[in-house]
């Protein structure tokens, strides 16, 4: 039986719901689930699994790309905001 990602259901995200892509430089969150499936299995190749913490530790001038860090300081991963959209972060 193939791996199924924990991907979250293909309705609209709440207004209330935020992503990596709304996360301030310094900030953390800890990652809920991945929006796009197709997406998702990238991201997980990548290291950003539910429950990893994500904090923003930089933004390039003009917002894009985004940098990452995953986890214990231990991996940084660069993304298209867009890409950082479709990773949900826990209330």
């Amino acid at each position: 039986m193939p791996y199924t990602p924990a991907v979250a259901a293909p309705s609209p995200v709440p207004a209330s719901r935020r992503s990596a892509r709304d996360l301030r430089v310094g900030e953390t969150g800890t990652i809920c689930c991945l929006e796009d499936p197709v997406m998702a299995l990238k991201l997980l190749d990548m290291g950003c699994v539910p429950g990893v913490t994500v904090r923003l530790s930089g933004r390039a001038p003009f917002g894009d790309p985004l940098m990452l860090v995953l986890g214990d300081e231990e991996y940084t991963l660069s993304l298209r905001g867009s890409e950082a959209a479709t990773i949900l972060l826990k209330d």
